[in-house]
């Protein structure tokens, strides 16, 4: 086989075995709450591991992880949920303390491109307050959010049915 088009063949298998590719990382406070966001795009159905983590005082400190272990200082206080494509960590009562470089690392099983990482620089005083309507909008089909509408706008007498 001639060397350029085997070149060609371990790219394409390369980047058809990239499983998932994370597209934004962003942070808000939610009450007391820190709420980090980790957006990816998944091209597979294969499992997702994750691992949040901080970095201070060049110290990295894990929060909450399926690959490796969490530290006991954030156990208790921190959790993750996942939706369709965002993976979101939620740590309580975030103070000053809790500020500095935060960490999304995701891999899919058979993912052999190796793990996607995202970092943010997240400061209290900087951070906005999340808006609980866009978690819906970015997770909701825009019929149902028409539909659960409706009343709304039939109360402000904007559609009569």
């Amino acid at each position: 086989m001639n060397p350029t088009v085997s070149i060609a063949v371990i790219l394409t298998v390369l980047q058809a075995a990239h499983c998932q590719m994370i597209r934004d990382l962003s942070a808000c406070l939610l009450g007391q709450s820190l709420r980090v966001d980790c957006r990816y795009e998944n091209k597979t159905s294969n499992p997702l591991t994750y691992e949040f983590s901080l970095t201070k005082d060049n110290r990295k400190h894990i929060i909450q992880s399926t690959i490796s272990v969490s530290e006991n200082v954030y156990r208790n206080r921190a959790n993750v949920t996942m939706h369709k494509n965002l993976v979101c960590l939620y740590l309580h009562s975030f103070t000053t303390s809790d500020e500095g470089v935060y960490m999304c690392e995701l891999k899919a099983t058979n993912d052999y491109t190796g793990n996607q990482i995202k970092n943010i620089t997240v400061i209290k005083d900087k951070l906005e307050k999340c808006a609980g309507f866009s978690l819906l909008i970015q997770n909701t089909s825009w019929l149902l959010l028409l539909l659960l509408s409706l009343p709304l706008l039939q109360a402000v007498d904007f559609v009569s049915l």
